[in-house]
């Protein structure tokens, strides 16, 4: 997969760059443009992004991690597929800065009982809590338990997950071969199924790991280390570390039981455990599952009192009067009628005046009603009304309504009035007919279907409806031929704008592949450099007694190129097809039959006496012979 660091996702998270890449996704920090936040963004390789199975299984993880609450879990915050830009399967989680616990081992080596344990005590609770719920990780292993630069464990990669929860689950063979299989319980590899105790039994592998620096099992070939864990007991870790008490000893091979129901039922009951001897290692101490969420300190309000007091001034406000001289009694009379004869030449002159006024008046009037502006209707404003609504409102006024043009619009919804002639305010003679102009709504046209089509044809579908072809995109099609159309963006019915230009992807025909000789190499090697190419993958096991176990024996097509997406077998070897009978003598009758049925043999027990224990006293054929498998070997116990 191409580095996608700096693109835009989604429009809201931005690639920075690249954290972990794998088989299935690539891992990238990136920043929430929305919330301001660093986080991480897990994008499914595109090729994967095809295979709908793939595409469950990741949608699962995202569903997997999100129904669970916990400190030691990986949250996730967000999930979708982006349409816009690079399209891409993401999912959004809490970016946790550190290393994997892989890489902490790489770096450390093999630990004491007391870190080993303060690792792997988050670890259960965080799968304690999930087996609450009926989620089962069934992918544990160091890979996916996350250390961050304080310190703090999480859990990651819930795409494995099965659960009421979460719906149905892959195919026991898909699971099988996703899972790593240096973790599977033997139920994992044997009958496909897994539940809480397989996670017990892969944490206990992971816990022998940390405490020796080894796995269990090693070998090149998967297959051969499956049917390890399936026919054999894990080792004691002492056996590696001679240091490790027996209690630690107890407990590993406790949990990595063969048999399920040995093991503790789940890991709420395996934490316990560890927990306790934990105690017996410092009695002092005491594992805290959670840690204390601190409210944020409160936000101090900075800068000063900005109100201003108003003040008031006082406002003294002096009169002051001046006096006259008292006048004479001849002087006060003459003024008087003085006084009398103006006043009576200002009366006349005010009443006529008034008198021209109104005659000026009623001139106007008289002008304005019936040779005037008043002699005409006033028009209503009619925009936004209905026809059937401005009709109504202008019969009330006995004019009368008549649709003059119908146009589109982007403001005045379909069958609504844009406009009137004259405008709303303007005047018209009694009876007369006001012309408006009608809304046809916004123009909009409809994306044909144009998949299946030429390019010529297309454009002449596009033009039709007033739209414009945009750019051509090519891209690979097992199912539309060479230089047909696939799709279109805009989608398919999506009402857009006059003139709108509509992207075409067209067809580049199949996509021819390379193919390699995987003879004699490993079936796993094969399984995921076709998957990593595009193809599928068939696998059928059969015996072989000239190749090793896991190796490829044959493979259809052999060579030369194939289509991608098309479907290449495998024939793999089982390894040879006889057995050596092992030793059983003393062993308890079950176990005898398990055992021998776990190398494909049949069995026959004969009893003998009466005890009530019995245990095996004979075998054949003997111990050390070499049968073919479905085979039947007589125990005889008593």
């Amino acid at each position: 997969m191409s580095d996608l660091t700096g693109e835009v996702i989604d429009g809201r998270y931005q690639l920075t760059r690249v954290v972990a890449a794998g088989g299935m996704a690539t891992i990238y920090a990136a920043l929430d443009l929305r919330l301001d936040r660093q986080v991480a963004v897990k994008i499914m390789h595109p090729h994967l992004a095809q295979d709908e199975k793939f595409v469950e299984r990741f949608i699962r993880e995202a569903k997997a991690a999100a129904s669970l609450s916990h400190p030691n879990i990986v949250s996730v915050l967000d999930q979708g597929w982006n349409q816009g830009g690079v399209p891409c399967v993401y999912i959004v989680m809490e970016l946790v800065e550190g290393s994997t616990l892989r890489e902490f081992l790489f770096e450390q080596g093999a630990l004491g009982v007391e870190r080993t344990l303060q690792l792997l005590m988050p670890v259960a609770g965080a799968l304690a809590a999930a087996h609450a719920l009926g989620i089962v990780h069934r992918d544990i292993k160091p890979e996916n338990v996350l250390v961050s630069k304080e310190g703090r464990i999480k859990i990651a990669d819930f795409g494995l997950a099965r659960g009421a929860l979460l719906g149905s689950t892959m195919t026991a063979e898909s699971s099988v071969i996703l899972g790593s299989v240096s973790y599977l319980s033997p139920e994992q590899v044997q009958r496909g199924i897994a539940d809480a105790r397989s996670d017990v039994y892969s944490l206990g592998i992971v816990m022998f790991e940390l405490l020796t620096g080894e796995k269990p099992y090693k070998g090149e070939d998967p297959v051969q280390i499956a049917i390890r864990h399936v026919n054999e007991r894990v080792p004691a870790p002492s056996t590696i570390n001679p240091a490790l008490p027996p209690e630690i000893d107890a407990l590993v091979l406790r949990a990595t039981d063969i048999d399920p129901d040995k093991r503790p039922r789940d890991c709420s009951i395996f934490l316990e455990e560890m927990r306790s001897i934990s105690e017996q290692i410092d009695p002092r101490r005491r594992q805290l599952s959670l840690e204390l969420d601190l409210p944020p300190a409160p936000i101090k309000q900075g800068g000063k009192d900005r109100t201003k007091t108003r003040r008031r001034t006082p406002v003294i406000e002096r009169v002051k009067s001046n006096l006259g001289e008292p006048k004479k009694e001849g002087d006060v009379k003459r003024e008087k009628t003085a006084e009398t004869k103006r006043k009576s030449s200002q009366r006349i002159k005010r009443n006529r005046t008034i008198a021209a006024g109104l005659a000026v008046l009623i001139g106007t009037f008289i002008w304005y009603s019936f040779l005037g502006p008043g002699s005409k209707v006033v028009v209503p404003s009619l925009a936004g009304m209905s026809v059937k609504q401005a009709t109504s409102e202008l019969e009330d006024l006995g004019l009368s309504l008549q649709v003059g043009t119908e146009e589109f619009s982007e403001e005045v919804p379909d069958g609504k009035i844009i406009a009137s002639d004259p405008a709303g305010g303007g005047r018209i003679a009694p009876t007369g007919t006001v012309k408006v102009t009608v809304s046809k709504g916004k123009e909009r046209y409809d994306i044909p279907n144009l998949a299946g089509l030429t390019i010529d044809a297309a454009e002449t579908a596009l033009t039709k409806r007033k739209l414009l072809i945009g750019q051509s995109i090519e891209e690979f099609s097992s199912e539309v031929p060479k230089g047909y159309i696939i799709r279109t963006s805009p989608k398919v019915g999506e009402k857009v704008k006059r003139d709108t230009t509509v992207d075409l992807v067209i067809s580049a025909g199949v996509e021819q592949i390379s193919l390699s000789d995987y003879k004699g190499k490993s079936g796993e090697q094969a399984l995921n450099e076709l998957n990593d190419a595009g193809f599928e993958v068939k696998t059928n096991y059969v015996f072989n007694e000239d190749l090793p176990i896991g190796a490829v024996i044959s493979q259809s097509p052999s060579t030369g190129q194939a289509p991608k997406g098309s479907t290449i077998t495998l024939l793999v070897s089982k390894g040879s097809e006889f057995v050596f009978i092992p030793n059983l003598f003393g062993m308890a009758e079950s176990k005898a039959v398990t055992t021998l049925k776990s190398l494909e043999l049949k069995v026959a027990v004969k009893k003998v006496g009466t005890k009530k224990v019995k245990v095996v006293t004979n075998i054949a054929p003997k111990v050390g012979s070499k049968v073919k498998r479905g085979s039947t070997v007589t125990i005889t116990v008593g």
